[in-house]
């Protein structure tokens, strides 16, 4: 039995946040869950690895869909992006 919390981050160990992802997306699921640590190591080092490899100024984030069990990166173009995605705990 697997009883690993696939919500928490596992390269920095922190909670994920709630996320929507946009419309014009192709994900499937309503919600996944995003790591927006601007302290996270997966985040940090993907600023290197994207200059490196594609000679981009971009990172990635770590992203799982409870709807296909599917986790993996979520491209970012600074520490601001796809914040606006974030569901309000408060609604």
């Amino acid at each position: 039995m697997n009883t690993e919390d696939k919500t928490i981050c596992p390269y920095c160990k922190q909670k994920m946040t709630e996320w929507q992802p946009p419309d014009e997306s192709t994900w499937t699921g309503a919600l996944q869950y995003v790591c927006f640590n601007n302290d996270c190591p997966y985040f940090i080092k993907g600023w290197k690895w994207m200059l490196e490899q594609f000679q981009q100024k971009a990172s990635y984030r770590h992203r799982y869909n409870p709807t296909s069990g599917e986790s993996g990166p979520l491209p970012v173009w600074s520490d601001k992006a796809m914040t606006d995605f974030i569901v309000d705990e408060n609604e």
